[in-house]
C-alpha cells in the first residue's frame, strides 16, 4: 500500500510539472512583445498615454477659450449698456423742425502771400 500512495505521489508531481511546464511556455508567447500579446498591451499603452496627453492639452485650450469668450462677452455687454445710454440720452433731445434747422456752412478765405502782411 505504501508503494502504491509513493506511485501516485510521483504521478501526481509529475503532472504538475508537465502542466507548470506547459503553463511557463504559453506565458513566455503572451509577453512576447514582438508578436503576443504584451506588444498588443505596450502598443494600446502608450496610445493610451498619447490620448491622455492630447484630452490634457485639449481641456487646456478650452479652458482658455472659456476665459477669452467670458471676457468678450462682458465687454460687449458693457458696449450694449453704454449704447442702450446714447440712445436713451438720444430720445431726450428735442425734435427740431423740419425747415427750422439749416446746415451751418463755413467758408475760408484764401491765405494772403508773405508779401502782402510785410507791406
Amino acid at each position: 500500500m505504501q508503494l502504491f500512495a509513493d506511485l501516485l505521489a510521483g504521478l501526481g508531481a509529475l503532472g504538475a510539472a508537465v502542466y507548470c511546464l506547459v503553463l511557463s511556455r504559453r506565458l513566455k508567447r503572451f509577453n512576447q512583445l514582438e508578436n503576443g500579446m504584451g506588444g498588443a498591451i505596450a502598443v494600446l499603452s502608450a496610445q493610451v498615454d498619447d490620448m491622455t496627453k492630447a484630452l490634457n492639452r485639449a481641456q487646456s485650450t478650452a479652458a482658455l477659450s472659456a476665459e477669452q469668450l467670458t471676457a468678450l462677452t462682458e465687454r460687449a455687454e458693457q458696449g450694449a449698456e453704454r449704447l442702450e445710454l446714447m440712445l436713451a440720452a438720444l430720445h431726450d433731445l428735442p425734435e427740431a423742425e423740419a425747415g427750422a434747422h439749416r446746415p451751418r456752412m463755413l467758408r475760408r478765405r484764401p491765405r494772403s502771400s508773405g508779401m502782402e502782411a510785410a507791406e
